[in-house]
């Protein structure tokens, strides 16, 4: 009667009622106690447990989130839940986490957009592709390389070469850090020597030029000894000011690019409460303010990686690069020109004490601004990520670049305060664009310079 009544656990292998005995569905049963403390060691030994199996070992039957849910305590159910739907996340080839820091937040990519562009409910805008920060217009791969080379010792080593020189009898690499020749090695080498020719300093005095030159070197130099390492040293020296050119560009702009969020959320937290009180305008009329500002902050965003597209950017393509550098200059140009507008002057309004009469002028200036730059950085991007392939290789260096008179033009030079395009007098007010030479064309609307085989204005979008 009491082997009817009552079972053996698997585990503690104690008899127990059999309402108190439970099984997965393969119907080996476990007491309750040991059932909780399996499942509860499976829960606490990470995401393994999704894989939970019935205790017996030669079972390999699957315990479901039924019977989890049924046993664990609180605190293994929520474990639990969390492996699952991380399970759920990184097994979808459509979900992905979203990288920021501290950010939790699962994405998911709908397909068909043209881009890899994604954008998390936190509102971190980063690639799907390579899970980096939004980069377009620069692939993945130059952006891989440019945060290799970013974090890489070798811009160390480029600017030791270019720098410095190795002790002739210890080797350490000197900095020259006074003005005179005469070089002494740390402790506890201490070998003087010559910085220009690295011989012995016992060898060196008024015969040889003394502290301020050496004969011995000059002599040297001109029978080609020290031309192998000397253009060493200079091609160094040159690559390390190369680079460091672009990445202090690409670094201001990444600081101004934060520093813009910062006013960004500064502005929505409570200056356009401000704003509103003192020039009596309702909040929901002053939005073309904080798109003005979430258009600086994507602008900055893309100008950045301009830099490491140019980087990059071969330099035996001449045309490409003097056409590139000009676009690029427009475009710093007129990003510079909308985020002074609403910074500075829009501060006028925040220190009014009372509404000021060309308040509408200022929204028609500051949201004429902010669609001009959208459409021109659109425009950007779209020539860059075809690799500039309206500029050909044939196309002579020397036009592929602005003219001075109308690279000094904005890209709001055609526009009226209303927004509207002005036009010329006689016929040039019935033409699209006007020639200036055989390999680019000027659009009359904006001014912008376009290469020839382009038929609508990379900045405005006007059709030829």
């Amino acid at each position: 009667m009491q082997h009817k009544r009552e079972l053996t656990c698997g585990i503690c292998f104690e008899n127990y009622p059999r309402a108190t005995m439970s099984a997965a569905p393969c119907g080996h049963p476990f007491c309750l106690y040991c059932w909780r403390g399996y499942i509860s060691t499976a829960i606490n030994d990470g995401p393994g447990c999704l894989m939970l199996r019935c205790p017996d070992p030669s079972c390999k039957a699957a315990v479901g989130q039924d019977m989890v849910n049924a046993m664990a305590s609180e605190e293994d159910k929520e474990k639990y839940a969390r492996y699952l739907r991380r399970s759920y996340i990184e097994d979808n080839r459509k979900t992905k986490w979203c990288p920021a820091p501290g950010c939790e937040y699962a994405v998911e990519f709908v397909m068909g957009g043209g881009s890899y562009d994604v954008c998390c409910n936190c509102s971190y805008n980063f690639c799907w592709n390579c899970a980096e920060e939004a980069h377009r217009p620069v692939d993945c791969g130059t952006v891989s390389k440019w945060i290799l080379k970013n974090s890489a010792e070798s811009e160390n080593m480029n600017w030791i070469l270019a720098n410095s020189k190795p002790c002739p009898k210890c080797k350490r690499p000197i900095e020259k850090n006074q003005g005179c020749m005469h070089i002494t090695c740390t402790p506890p080498c201490k070998f003087e020597f010559c910085w220009l020719c690295l011989g012995p300093w016992t060898e060196h005095g008024e015969r040889t030029g003394g502290f301020y030159a050496c004969n011995r070197y000059e002599a040297a130099k001109q029978e080609g000894q020290y031309d192998e390492s000397e253009r060493r040293r200079e091609m160094a020296k040159n690559s390390l000011e190369r680079y460091t050119h672009y990445y202090e560009r690409w670094a201001a702009n990444q600081s101004s690019r934060q520093k813009a969020l910062a006013d960004l959320q500064s502005l929505q937290n409570d200056k356009l409460e401000k704003l509103s009180d003192r020039q009596s305008q309702p909040e929901s009329q002053l939005k073309f303010i904080t798109e003005a500002w979430l258009q600086i902050v994507e602008c900055r965003r893309v100008l950045k990686w301009t830099y490491s597209y140019g980087y990059y950017l071969p330099e035996q393509e001449q045309a490409k690069r003097q056409f590139f550098e000009y676009l690029q200059g427009e475009a710093e140009s007129g990003l510079e020109r909308l985020h002074q507008c609403a910074e500075k002057e829009l501060q006028v309004y925040l220190d009014a004490e009372t509404p000021l009469k060309d308040f509408n002028d200022f929204r028609t200036k500051l949201a004429g601004l902010t669609s001009v730059t959208r459409n021109y950085f659109e425009n950007l991007v779209r020539a860059l990520e075809t690799g500039l392939n309206d500029v050909g290789p044939s196309t002579n260096p020397s036009t592929a670049a602005c003219s001075k008179s109308s690279s000094s033009k904005s890209l709001l030079s055609g526009k009226s305060k209303s927004g509207k395009s002005k036009s010329g007098a006689g016929s040039s007010s019935t033409r699209s664009s006007r020639q200036i030479d055989d390999s680019i064309w000027t659009c009359d609307s904006c001014t912008c310079t376009n290469p020839k085989g382009s038929s609508h204005c990379q900045a405005c979008d006007r059709h030829r």
